[in-house]
């Protein structure tokens, strides 16, 4: 059992939920900064609500769930939905839920391969459209990489690009400004500067943008050789070997 299962065997439970993907990222990202909380996952339910989950001591998880909460107030009114905090929740919990171990094992599966040193920003539309061209004018102002999109039902859109933090920022701005060019609405936005590893692990990543470790040649143990062809005899003609006459007895 790793550093991850330990800390989630028994520990206690805090949930924060919102009405947006990025304000669940930044109450994620206070919650971890703020305690000695591991972020165990992120469940989206549709129409646009979303729920940051964390593990760990009573007094931490406390903490974490109020700067967590106050945090998604920062976002706007209404988006704070509810936050709760469980002491002790019971084994048959951890099983059905997305609250245990078992999660735990299959986050540190996935985790290898991602891009865990650039800053992270996100812009949230109200419509497909709006995102796609937000992520042109980012990519097309600043050296950054468009890593990933989320949607999470009541039409937000939520385009998630990874680069240099001063790339970022720029980016951000640049997408913002475009969105409200063509007149759609800019739902919410967030930049993280410096991501934690338990941030990071959780975060939508495209298949394509994973870095795979490249893998051993795998050589025969032992190496057939080539059988040589048996060269063909050519068989003589019986009708051209002379035959001896029978002598006659006189």
């Amino acid at each position: 059992m790793n550093r991850l299962e330990n800390s989630l065997s028994g520990s206690a439970l805090g949930m924060v939920s919102t009405r947006s993907f990025p304000a669940i990222i930044g109450v994620a990202d206070t919650m971890i900064k703020s305690a000695g909380v591991v972020l165990v996952g992120i469940e989206k339910i549709g129409g646009g609500h979303c729920t940051a989950i964390a593990r760990g001591r009573i007094a931490d998880i406390r903490i974490a769930v109020d700067a967590g909460a106050q945090n998604a107030l920062e976002f706007g009114p209404g988006q704070l939905v509810s936050s709760t905090v469980i002491p002790r929740p019971l084994p048959n919990m951890e099983v059905i839920f997305p609250l245990g171990s078992h999660l735990a094992r299959e986050m540190n599966a996935h985790r290898d391969g991602r891009v865990s040193q650039h800053s992270i920003g996100l812009i949230e539309t109200r419509g497909f459209p709006p995102m796609v061209a937000a992520a042109d004018a980012m990519l097309k102002s600043a050296d950054v990489e468009l890593t990933a999109f989320e949607t999470i039902g009541d039409g937000l859109c939520t385009a998630i690009i990874r680069g240099p933090v001063a790339d970022v920022v720029v980016a951000v701005e640049a997408g913002m400004a475009e969105v409200t060019r063509i007149g759609a609405e800019v739902n919410a936005v967030y930049v993280i500067p410096r991501p934690q590893e338990d941030l990071d692990r959780i975060l939508p990543f495209a298949s394509c943008m994973l870095e795979e470790e490249p893998q051993p040649l795998m050589l025969p143990l032992t190496i057939p050789q080539e059988e040589k062809e048996e060269e063909l005899v050519e068989l003589p003609n019986l009708d051209a070997i002379p035959v001896p006459k029978e002598r006659t007895q006189g």
